[in-house]
């Protein structure tokens, strides 16, 4: 499976045209399969967890994106499953209100990423001020053109602080959003999870893309790439985007600390 990494990371300064991609593509994998190596990867990720929090001397940023239904919480909830959640901190970035909006873009981002010994997750994140600030002309464009290079420019930042980062772009089709937003409204149990306003921002579907292609394109980089998962399929999402958190936390090469000194000689009565 560590063939997926080499397969859905976008290469930096790529042109990537989002028709180009299968969003039901499953890579060879079959669904059989995933399921035992799901589970495998949930496993290693608790015991890399462990040694992350253990070093306590770097941490791990995990971006999440994706359309309205595309499957951020459903990744959060089926791949973070097996965390300790006393090492994880999820946070979710809506539209900035109160003090939010009387500090810079990043002022609240920075706020949120994680201490060292740690994993952060961000449910939408940073890069919505290029993507729906730039879709509704929220801002001028030489505002939110500008932002890639300060994005880029905060993350190496990030980078060389100590803080890994992964960034997971989940893209699925407009037909299975509407699929989606069909089943939500068929199960009493996710009603709540439908709004008027997603069927105003799939109006907006060709800007997107546009806006998702120029993100991709400008923002992967070698310190903190972006992966393009294919999610109309939730099992290969979750396999997928699993086994590139366990590959990373394990290119880390995360260690154990040495015990204190003379704790060797330490006898107890």
């Amino acid at each position: 499976m560590k063939h997926l990494a080499q397969e859905l990371v976008v290469a930096p300064g790529s042109k990537i045209r989002l028709a180009d991609f299968d969003p039901g593509n499953t890579h060879g994998v079959a669904k059989d399969a995933a399921v035992g190596q799901l589970a495998k990867n949930l496993d290693d990720l608790s015991d890399l967890q462990y040694r992350l929090y253990a070093e306590s001397r770097r941490s791990l940023l995990v971006v999440l994106q994706a359309i309205d239904a595309g499957g951020k919480d459903g990744t959060i909830k089926h791949v973070m499953s097996g965390l300790n959640p006393q090492g994880v901190d999820v946070t979710s970035f809506k539209v900035p209100e109160g003090v939010e909006k009387r500090h810079d873009y990043l002022w609240r981002i920075h706020q949120a990423v994680p201490e060292w010994g740690k994993i952060g997750i961000f449910n939408r994140s940073h890069y919505e001020d290029v993507l729906v600030v730039r879709v509704h002309g929220l801002v001028p464009k030489p505002v939110w053109s500008s932002r890639y290079g300060q994005i880029n420019d905060f993350e190496k930042m990030l980078s060389d602080s100590g803080v890994r980062i992964v960034k997971f772009l989940l893209y699925i089709s407009k037909e299975e959003q509407a699929a989606r937003f069909r089943a939500r409204l068929d199960d009493k149990n996710k009603n709540w999870k439908f709004s008027p306003a997603d069927l105003k921002e799939r109006q907006y579907w060709d800007e997107y893309t546009a806006a998702y292609e120029e993100m991709l394109r400008k923002c992967s980089t070698k310190y903190a790439p972006w992966y393009l998962i294919p999610a109309n399929h939730k099992w290969f999402r979750n396999l997928a985007v699993s086994q590139i958190l366990r590959d990373t936390l394990d290119s880390m090469d995360l260690k154990f600390p040495q015990p204190a000194a003379g704790s060797k000689k330490i006898r107890f009565k």
